[in-house]
């Protein structure tokens, strides 16, 4: 069968072979005997036993660098761009993260389903976040597994106030610290791609293609008729009776606005003809700002890591995290404290770590708008950070900053790692801290879900983009708040949740 032939027709497109795609791809190639068409703008490895697979997106020890879509911001307060990055291959950010497996809290949910989005309250969204779980091979490290790092840093958490806990996915437990869930087996990081895509690769329902961008959908009338794409460095166009984007926050929007769905004022400006005018599409932009500071290990400590290394044992990027509150927090919690050690030794033979702190109910809204209607043109990327009219943002991360210097200044941990090195140890004042602060990997909301009486909404409850039958978004970009947590396994949650309730 040529590509031509495969590519000529699906019932369902899905754009986007990412966290949430590879599992909406994946779900849905189990459900009936409808065929099911993936289009990952990235490469394709295959199946996980194909062994074909680059070995930095299978180190669960590590965030990986390659296979990037090389996004950067615009400038913000004060300082230029910097990288956004995310993820262009199958699997997309789950075959690239930390690993950790959070769900967030349960005024996260709640409050989504109170702003008009019924079916999404914490009670409904559970059993979702229980199978990803599930699928995703979610697990905790055993205590030998843990690093003398991130075994020091739990012990100075509680001696700064910050209890220990059993468990970060009590999505009623808002203050606490503990280790942390991971999707890790046996060394692997385990990708939506794995846990989704692997299962129905041979049912005959499901075509993958990789390497294969889209940059538009076509319409007649209020119906998607056909997505046009490269393939093989070709133009092609794929006939549809549905289309679901899973771009991501960044790319769905931006497919959207290239198809003429988005801020009329907007797309004329661009020679873009409007198919639905729907202000929200791009905005709503959020992330969870976060700021880290470094120290260098000191000689007992490093001997502590290469006797856990000499042991046999393996040194994680991340294993602890610690949820905790500003001073001016009223519900749920919004702070991580998040401990990261550098696994490769310095020149000099010393270890390296850090302590990163994050907001994690930012207040602040940035956007993202195209800056022409070209497939290869990178979106323009307003974070936002740190914009909310009455600084609060700011306010949260600078209490986090003053919570994490207090961890590292306690006891054994601050005799183990050192003092904080002068890059970041100069860094102390509100200007300091917007000018240097990142993003925290999470971005969401550029398509918000919402009530059609909402005008910034895009899409329903269902996921059904508005003022189009039969085109959908089920990713990162249709949370209306970015919930407390990283945001792998709510947006495999999303997926879940979204396949669930669509008909076939």
């Amino acid at each position: 069968m040529t590509t031509f032939e495969i590519l000529s027709y699906a019932d369902t497109v899905v754009v986007g072979g990412g966290t949430a795609g590879a599992a909406v791809g994946g779900l849905l190639a189990e459900r009936g005997d409808q065929s099911i068409l993936l289009l990952e703008a990235g490469p394709d490895y295959g199946s996980f036993t194909g062994g074909r697979w680059p070995s930095d997106l299978l180190d669960g020890r590590i965030v990986a660098e390659t296979h990037d879509w090389s996004y950067t911001s615009g400038a913000c307060n004060g300082r230029a761009g910097h990288s956004l990055e995310r993820a262009r291959v199958i699997g997309g950010c789950s075959s690239h993260n930390g690993c950790i497996a959070l769900w967030g809290s349960r005024v996260d949910y709640d409050g989504w389903a109170a702003a008009g989005n019924e079916g999404w309250s914490t009670e409904e969204v559970l059993p979702y976040f229980r199978r990803a779980s599930e699928r995703l091979g979610v697990r905790k490290f055993e205590p030998e597994e843990v690093t003398p790092f991130h075994k020091a840093c739990l012990e100075a958490m509680v001696g700064a106030g910050v209890p220990t806990i059993k468990d970060l996915n009590d999505i009623d437990e808002n203050f606490g610290a503990a280790i942390s869930p991971v999707n890790i087996r046996e060394g692997v990081r385990w990708n939506a791609s794995f846990a989704y895509l692997d299962p129905v690769r041979e049912n005959g329902r499901l075509t993958v293609v990789g390497n294969a961008p889209v940059s538009r959908i076509n319409m007649e009338g209020q119906r998607a008729v056909s997505v046009d794409c490269i393939v093989g460095g070709e133009a092609a166009t794929v006939g549809a009776g549905r289309v679901v984007m899973c771009a991501g926050a960044y790319g769905s929007p931006a497919v959207l606005l290239r198809s003429g769905v988005g801020p009329a004022e907007d797309l004329s400006r661009l020679g873009i003809e409007v198919r639905v005018d729907l202000p929200g599409v791009g905005q709503n932009l959020h992330d969870h700002p976060a700021f880290s500071v470094h120290h260098r290990s000191t000689p007992l400590f490093d001997s502590l890591m290469d006797e856990f290394i000499a042991g046999g044992r393996t040194v994680y990027a991340e294993q602890s995290l610690a949820k905790a509150r500003s001073s001016g927090c009223d519900e749920g919690f919004d702070l991580h404290i998040a401990p990261i050690a550098f696994i490769d030794r310095e020149p000099s033979g010393q270890w390296r770590f850090k302590l990163a702190v994050a907001n994690m109910a930012p207040r602040s809204r940035g956007r993202l708008t195209l800056r022409d209607a070209d497939l290869n043109s990178a979106p323009n990327i307003d974070t936002g950070y740190f914009t909310d009219p009455e600084d609060s943002d700011i306010a949260v991360v600078m209490d986090g900053l003053e919570l994490t210097r207090n961890i590292a200044r306690q006891g054994a941990l601050s005799e183990l790692i050192g003092g904080e090195l002068e890059e970041t140890a100069r860094l102390v004042s509100v200007e300091d801290v917007r000018r240097n602060s990142l993003h925290y990997y999470h971005p969401v909301g550029t398509c918000k879900m919402g009530p059609d009486t909402d005008r910034s909404a895009v899409l329903d409850a269902r996921g059904k983009v508005y003022g189009v039958d039969n085109l959908y978004v089920a990713d990162a970009s249709i949370m209306p708040v970015v919930p407390r947590a990283n945001t792998n396994l709510p947006s495999v949650m999303v997926a879940e949740r979204f396949v669930a309730g669509l008909s076939l």
